[in-house]
């Protein structure tokens, strides 16, 4: 930010005074040995406090997973079976029926005993490592404000993501790979790429986008190499081209933190060309590894994942796939095909990060969207007016779930009602999740803050607390 200042003659008082304070920053600058750097920049920072996590890794199934139906068992369901709820049927966005039981078994596992539905039972194998946050809500039950708000801290388009505040709080530890990687089969087409922008924070903290879909690195990475010239030549090019644009930031006298941006993502891409294409070669993995993920396109981004925080990226986010697949307003049944799909990949993650050492330091946090109600919809809007199968969007309470990088492993933090439908004990709004995860990474999410339009911004808005009951 620049103030406009009356103009007026420039004394000898203080000429001195500048000058002096130019020697003294000097001075500063040569004692700190280059650990000063700019905003823009991706180089390692210090965190505000020692936080065990160092990698975040960011499993979402969007579209709004049942909790009902997968981590919060509620046996009243079972016994009240085609009753009304109690004090009246909900009022959500579409038109609902009674209580219906969830279809699918829960079984207990573990040291722990925790109960988790048939639908994941090799997640169910990892309870004793996760710590699952039964009491989550949301403020909208639309797909498009509330996959903001999980992803970006708001309602409303226009924030930085969660990657990028963390890559902007805290840099990355390999330089030759971006610092935040958003892996899907597809861009997910609600909101699309702005879940994983950098909005008014410098463009080099934005997710970089990689599809996993095809297995062949060459083709995963199609624009990773130039074919046109050696990367002799390439550096040459880019040394130029760096030099015109420090140019210009001494011509006008300022920083340009999209330029400096532009910079460090150019110097990033043509670091990429040597590293990128090996560690998205999952042929360098033994068959025992690719076994405990399973197939799959789901599978295949989790054990990318892996290499990407082992190799030190510091965020790596996955999406189930394009548009809203765990959407389901018409049959909850649907929920068996994708739980399929991503069921042994997820454990075969933290089973890996486990064997590795690395889970300790990798924050691994699984979340959707919303949850969904306990009560059975009526398709007003879906070809008629008749009971379906499925259930409606619930933002009032739902699971979301951490595991290791300090997570208490094996434990259940806050409940829904009998039903599963409000949060009552203890309630967690999404600011808090994000408060508590940055915390675990070192960050304060009261100090991690930009200012931007005459305002000092952060990822938890005005709000958030940290839930220290989930960490050790």
């Amino acid at each position: 930010m620049h103030k406009c200042e009356t103009a007026r003659p420039l004394t000898r008082r203080d000429a001195l005074r500048r000058i002096g304070g130019g020697f003294g920053l000097v001075g500063l600058a040569g004692s700190l040995e280059g650990s000063v750097r700019p905003a823009s920049s991706l180089a390692e920072r210090p965190p505000h406090f020692p936080g065990k996590a160092k990698h975040v890794i960011f499993l979402f199934l969007n579209g709004g997973l049942s909790q009902v139906d997968s981590f919060d068992p509620k046996p009243a369901l079972i016994k009240y079976n085609g009753q009304p709820l109690p004090g009246g049927n909900p009022k959500t966005e579409r038109r609902t029926g009674n209580l219906m039981q969830s279809p699918f078994a829960f079984k207990r596992y573990g040291q722990s005993g925790l109960e988790v539905s048939e639908l994941f039972p090799h997640v169910g194998t990892c309870v004793d490592d996760i710590c699952f946050i039964r009491s989550t809500t949301t403020d909208i039950p639309n797909h498009e404000p509330s996959l903001s708000m999980i992803n970006n801290g708001h309602i409303q388009p226009g924030r930085p993501s969660l990657g990028a505040w963390t890559t902007y709080g805290l840099g990355t530890q390999n330089q030759n790979l971006p610092g935040f990687i958003v892996l899907c089969p597809e861009q997910p087409n609600i909101v699309g790429p702005p879940l994983w922008g950098s909005a008014f924070l410098p463009a080099v903290f934005q997710g970089t986008y990689i599809s996993t879909k095809e297995t062949d690195p060459e083709k995963q990475l199609p624009y990773i190499r130039n074919g046109q010239e050696t990367p002799g030549q390439q550096r040459k090019e880019l040394d130029l081209l760096s030099k015109l644009n420090r140019l210009q930031l001494e011509s006008e006298g300022y920083d340009d933190p999209q330029l400096e941006a532009t910079i460090s993502s150019m110097e990033v891409a043509f670091r990429m060309q040597t590293e990128a294409p090996e560690v998205f070669d999952l042929s360098k993995e033994t068959e025992a590894t690719r076994k405990l993920y399973g197939e799959g396109e789901f599978a295949r981004g989790c054990i990318q994942a892996r290499r990407l925080v082992e190799r030190g990226v510091r965020v790596v986010q996955i999406y189930f796939s394009k548009g809203n697949p765990w959407d389901h307003h018409n049959d909850i049944e649907q929920h068996r095909k994708l739980a399929l799909r991503c069921d042994q990949a997820i454990a075969g993650l933290l089973k890996d990060l486990k064997s590795r050492g690395l889970l300790d330091e990798t924050l691994v946090f699984l979340g959707t969207e919303f949850g969904r109600t306990p009560v059975v919809e009526t398709s007003g809007g879906f070809g008629g007016d008749k009971l379906q199968n499925g259930r409606d969007h619930n933002p009032f309470g739902f699971t979301v779930w951490m595991a290791g990088g300090g997570v208490k492993g094996g434990t259940v933090f806050g409940a829904t009602d009998d039903f599963g439908f409000h949060a009552v004990q203890d309630p967690v709004h999404v600011h808090d999740v994000h408060a508590t995860m940055l915390h675990a990474m070192g960050l304060n999410h009261e100090r991690l803050t930009y200012r931007f339009s005459g305002r000092d911004f952060r990822l938890t808005d005005v709000a958030g607390n940290v839930i220290h009951q989930v960490l050790s």
